[in-house]
C-alpha cells in the first residue's frame, strides 16, 4: 500500500516560521499531485497548497499566498511546506494529501495522519 508520513509541526509565535515535510512510501509508480490541507477546530478541512509533481505547478489558498511555499522533494517522494509570517489563524492540524499511481496501476488518494501547527503569543 501507500503511506504518508508528516513531520515538522509545532508551536511558534506570530511572525515565526515552520517547515512541514511529508514523505510517501509504498508501492508507488508515480505521483500525480501532493498537497497540504488544514483543519482548524470547529471548521471544515481546507486546501492550503498543492503541487503537480512532474510539472511543479502550484496552487495556494488566498490566505497563505506570499507567506507559504510548497516544493517537491523527489528524493523522498515527498513535499515540503515552508510557512513564514505565521498568524494565529494559521493554527490547525495540517494534513498531507497525495494522488499516486501504484506499481500495479491503481490510482489512489492517501492522507497523512496530520500534524499540529499552533501559532500563539
Amino acid at each position: 500500500q501507500v503511506q504518508l508520513v508528516e513531520s515538522g509541526g509545532g508551536s511558534v509565535q506570530p511572525g515565526g516560521s515552520l517547515r512541514l515535510s511529508c514523505a510517501a512510501s509504498g508501492i508507488i509508480y508515480s505521483i500525480y499531485t501532493m498537497g497540504w490541507y488544514r483543519q482548524a477546530p470547529g471548521k471544515q478541512r481546507e486546501l492550503v497548497a498543492t503541487i503537480t509533481y512532474n510539472r511543479d505547478d502550484t496552487t495556494y489558498a488566498d490566505s497563505v499566498k506570499g507567506r507559504f511555499t510548497i516544493a517537491s522533494d523527489s528524493a523522498k517522494n515527498g513535499i515540503n511546506l515552508q510557512m513564514n509570517s505565521l498568524k494565529p489563524e494559521d493554527t490547525a492540524v495540517y494534513y498531507c494529501n497525495a494522488h499516486v499511481l501504484t506499481t500495479d496501476y491503481r490510482r489512489l488518494e492517501r492522507w497523512g495522519q496530520g500534524t499540529l501547527v499552533s501559532v500563539s503569543s
